[in-house]
């Protein structure tokens, strides 16, 4: 009697060599959101220029990634993922060189517009490379490692710039090194471009029918936007970028100036808060399999995380200790990324994966480009309180949107066994 043949487990070194390479990819992407702030202390120096004025060089960057990642979801659902990675390297380099040689505010401009360039494709990119590439069992960790790998690059562009602008007195020096940082990263990939290759391999999140053929249904390519989970994961991301724009970008000037900490207590500030959100993604990444409410997941962790950054702000404890809680509200928002992810996943149709990461995600940019300039304002006013109290807001405002995404995602699983 014929037996059916059991599929071969996908080796853990094939799945961990993918991950890696992406997990390096995305945190060389973060590393560029922060080529530029680190520097805002020497830019306002020599280029005598304000908070709202440096703000608008975040914004410029975010809406340029913003749009351009919506449009790229698309482009690599169209022509693939690898060939676009590595073309977004290429644009960083340019970035890390632009930057360097800026002689004023529309040389920094220039480097903000092509890091944004470069920016744009890669969630898009990473989530179709991860999704087809890596089996459904590690889904969950390759989430994790690809959120913590963004943290870790968020953490090291601030150590890395600053580090070389004291060492050597020159920040143009520190944004060639950037610029090797991305040559470094592109030639890796290069040499291992076969595991990103993502014309091979199976969607993940694909049901599979009869024969082992995919269980999907030929949409028009916009028929994604139809789905209201995809526009609550949107406003999901934009909320909670908000937060982090806040705090990215201006939680170093606003301790200064409530606690009167010097520039090498509150410049570590966004290295502790995300590698205290490396850590919390650590467990975030079991907790997707673990817990099925995802959630709840992410309203406790967000809301822990609004309120230490409350406290942060408030006034009530010493000013060592507040660098140290805005520091540790990373965990709450790390610990909530696997979860936001795997909801992503799950409102993403077979075969969408692109487009539906580039549009949720430039949620992401919008944060980014909204926040920046009104959190700059608030500090040009003297009110670095509510650089805080505003970032925690905005985290309450995410975790309504994430609870809303799942009663969603609920009421079209109901409605679709209803219908069977």
């Amino acid at each position: 009697m014929a037996t059916t043949a059991t599929p071969n487990p996908v080796p853990l070194r094939q799945d961990a060599r993918t991950i890696g390479l992406i997990g390096v990819a995305h945190g060389t992407s973060h590393f560029f959101h922060m080529l530029l702030p680190p520097l805002f202390p020497w830019f306002i120096s020599d280029f005598s220029l304000s908070y709202s004025e440096l703000g608008l060089l975040v914004t410029l960057f975010f809406v340029i990634s913003g749009v351009g990642q919506a449009l790229s979801g698309f482009l690599v659902d169209k022509v693939g993922a690898r060939p676009v990675l590595f073309v977004a390297l290429c644009c960083f380099v340019g970035a890390g060189l632009a930057a360097a040689s800026a002689q004023g505010y529309v040389g920094l401009m220039l480097a903000s517009a092509l890091a944004g360039f470069g920016n744009a494709p890669f969630h898009p990119v990473d989530f179709t490379i991860l999704n087809k590439r890596v089996s459904a069992p590690r889904l969950g960790h390759a989430f994790s490692v690809h959120g913590i790998t963004g943290n870790l690059g968020w953490a090291l562009a601030p150590v890395f710039l600053v580090g070389i602008t004291q060492a050597t007195g020159s920040w143009r020096l520190a944004c060639a090194g950037a610029a090797l940082v991305a040559v470094a990263v592109l030639v890796l990939l290069l040499l291992n471009r076969d595991a990103v290759d993502d014309s091979v391999g199976a969607w993940a999140h694909e049901k599979k029918g009869a024969g082992g053929q995919s269980a999907a249904v030929a949409e028009h390519p916009l028929a994604f936007l139809k789905l209201p989970s995809v526009w609550l994961c949107f406003s999901f991301f934009f909320w909670s970028t908000c937060a982090l724009s806040a705090v990215q970008s201006f939680a170093s000037p606003s301790l200064q100036q409530l606690y009167g900490l010097p520039l090498s207590i509150t410049s570590m500030v966004v290295t502790g808060y995300m590698l205290c959100g490396a850590a919390g993604m650590i467990i975030g990444g079991f907790l997707v399999a673990r817990v099925e409410r995802l959630e709840f997941t992410i309203g406790v962790a967000l809301l822990v995380g609004a309120a230490l950054l409350t406290l942060a702000g408030s006034g009530l404890v010493p000013g060592v200790a507040a660098a140290v809680i805005a520091a540790l509200a990373g965990f709450g928002i790390g610990l909530a990324g696997p979860s936001r992810d795997m909801l992503i996943k799950r409102a993403a149709p077979p075969g969408a994966t692109g487009r539906v990461y580039g549009t949720v995600y430039s949620g992401l940019d919008l944060g980014f480009a909204v926040a920046s300039p009104t959190f700059g304002m608030l500090l040009d006013r003297g009110l670095p309180d509510w650089v805080f109290y505003g970032s925690a807001l905005t985290l309450v405002m995410g975790v309504l949107s994430a609870t809303l995404v799942s009663h969603q995602q609920r009421a079209r699983t109901a409605s679709a066994a209803a219908a069977a």
